[in-house]
């Protein structure tokens, strides 16, 4: 930069800033939550009817031709416990953005 420029820079004057209300922040309206309540999500229903469903079907499969049942309960429950950790990892994330906060917190005590 040309010395002349940088001089003329440092001796320009500041404008004044905006006047500022009181100094004071305005209320603010909360902005609610990003997320809906976990009944209320297609995701929910879905999770209830895959555990209905894989419990309907260890039920009904019932045993080969050696009589060995093909589909036990611990399996099955295998299985719940899976759609379970899927169910709960995508509510997780679903709330991760959230900005939620309750109402003590939206007043400073927390």
């Amino acid at each position: 930069m040309d010395p002349a420029q940088n001089r003329a820079m440092q001796n320009a004057e500041t404008r004044q800033m905006a006047a500022m209300n009181d100094g004071h922040r305005q209320p603010m309206i909360s902005p609610g939550t990003e997320t809906k309540p976990a009944f209320a999500t297609t995701e929910f229903w879905v999770y209830i009817a895959a555990v209905v469903g894989v419990l309907a079907a260890s039920q009904l499969v019932g045993q080969n031709a050696q009589g060995v049942d093909i589909f036990r309960a611990p399996q099955a429950w295998f299985f719940v416990t899976l759609l379970t950790i899927g169910y709960l990892g995508s509510r997780g994330l679903a709330k991760a953005g959230s900005n939620f906060r309750s109402g003590r917190e939206r007043k400073g005590k927390h």
